[in-house]
């Protein structure tokens, strides 16, 4: 009986060993069909570099600047003397500068608002940044702007930039400030 015993644990071993060896056979089996589709993914790096590289000359890979971004580093506010609303003579560059950066970027609109000081009443100050910015877009459509691209709003003392009440305050009040428009 021990015999027999011997003989069943010998036939259960090597059915084991078959068993074994057919399972590690199918498992390499599999990995093999995996390999080659690994081999073309280089190729298909090689062939989309070239695509990449042939960009126009002069074309930048990153983008300038965006309108908006330029309009806020180049366009200045202009300034007004008190009870004014025509350009000073110090600030008429400032004014012309502007003109030219909106001539020279067609694509940009923008809104001229009107500010004054606190000074006055609401209806003085209100038509006071009105006439403040018709004068400012005046000077932009003879640097060549279109009107269309030109828009005015007075906001009287409503929206003043400086709350303090002295002139150094009220002077930066009284401004013509220029808004990207959309």
């Amino acid at each position: 009986m021990t015999h027999r015993k011997f003989h069943a644990y010998s036939i259960l071993l090597g059915l084991l060993v078959v068993l074994f060896s057919a399972g590690c056979a199918k498992k390499a089996a599999k990995v093999t069909p995996a390999a080659p589709p690994l081999a073309p993914a280089p190729a298909a790096v090689v062939a989309s570099k070239p695509a990449s590289v042939e960009h126009p000359k002069g074309a930048a890979a990153t983008p300038g600047p965006s309108d908006e971004e330029l309009f806020a580093k180049n366009v200045k506010d202009v300034f007004f003397d008190f009870n004014k609303s025509d350009v000073r003579a110090d600030e008429t560059s400032a004014a012309q500068n502007d003109g030219v950066f909106l001539r020279e970027h067609p694509n940009v609109k923008v809104m001229i608002e009107g500010h004054c000081d606190d000074r006055g009443s609401i209806e003085y100050n209100l038509a006071l940044g009105t006439s403040r910015a018709e004068s400012v877009k005046q000077t932009l459509l003879q640097e060549g702007v279109s009107s269309e691209r030109v828009k005015t709003i007075s906001y009287g003392k409503e929206k003043p930039f400086c709350t303090e009440d002295n002139e150094q305050c009220w002077q930066q009040n009284r401004v013509d400030h220029f808004a990207f428009a959309h």
